[in-house]
């Protein structure tokens, strides 16, 4: 039988932190998929294998992994024993949006200064009551990471194509009630095949599957609110609870309801 992933998941009561993951996964290979927060990444054990931006690249320990919201990025093991990650899933306002380019063409850090401080927010978070220094780590975490930005790249112009950029944000608009891509076609003006064709080279996963990622990611934080997995289902556009389980399975290698318990 196939060794289970382990995870803990929780969202802090921290301004600007969005959630945190502690895991260990043995065999799980991550889809291709995107998030609306930053994603700061140490692997603790192991080494992770990803494409991001169109280039194979990996990360092991005492680096720190960068991936900007909305740029789709997988995962996979390189070694036999699987890996050992924890994440912070930072809001995506904590570093300028218009500064992405840096991290999708160099989104693995070898600054132990920064491994530090990214290592000395997750410790803090495992006490109860330091709240105040959790806050004062991600700020100052934003910050350094933000600087680190700008000395690679100005502030520049939306990079993305302006039709990818508007489907994108329609998708985010309707993540509940979805849209047909007859229907987006309509809205935009623009043809349905091309359309598609134009989000999936910006972006890097086609609009359906954006939409889904979406949706598991507003069922995260609900599920580590304590909300039931039936009643999560419907409410962030699944068809029904075994539509969420079986994508949610297929992104994170657990079940809705392992990932609510692991709070």
């Amino acid at each position: 039988m196939a060794s289970r992933p382990r995870i803990r998941a929780w969202r802090p009561e921290v301004p600007g932190l969005a959630e945190v993951l502690h895991g260990s996964f043995p065999e799980h290979a991550y889809p291709a998929h995107t998030h609306d927060t930053w994603t700061v990444l140490l692997v603790d054990e192991g080494t992770v294998r990803y494409d991001l931006g169109r280039h194979e690249r990996a990360t092991t320990r005492a680096r720190v992994t960068v991936l900007p919201p909305h740029v789709a990025h997988d995962g996979r093991s390189v070694e036999a024993g699987g890996f050992r990650k924890r994440v912070l899933y930072l809001d995506a306002d904590r570093i300028d949006a218009e500064r992405v380019g840096p991290w999708v063409d160099d989104p693995d850090v070898g600054d132990p200064v920064l491994w530090r401080a990214v290592d000395r927010v997750h410790r803090v978070l495992a006490h109860p009551g330091d709240e105040l220094a959790a806050e004062s780590g991600v700020a100052l975490l934003g910050e350094r990471l933000g600087r680190r930005a700008a000395r690679l790249a100005p502030a520049a112009a939306d990079r993305a194509p302006g039709l990818a950029r508007r489907l994108r944000e329609l998708l985010d608009a309707r993540v509940v009630e979805g849209v047909t891509l007859a229907e987006a076609a309509r809205v935009l003006g623009a043809d349905p095949a091309y359309l598609v064709r134009v989000f999936r080279a910006e972006v890097g996963v086609p609009p359906h599957r954006y939409l889904v990622g979406r949706r598991i990611d507003a069922a995260r934080r609900a599920l580590l609110g304590g909300e039931r997995p039936a009643d999560v289902a419907a409410r962030v556009g699944f068809h029904d609870q075994a539509h969420l389980h079986r994508h949610f399975r297929r992104m994170l290698g657990v079940t809705p309801g392992e990932y609510a318990r692991s709070a």
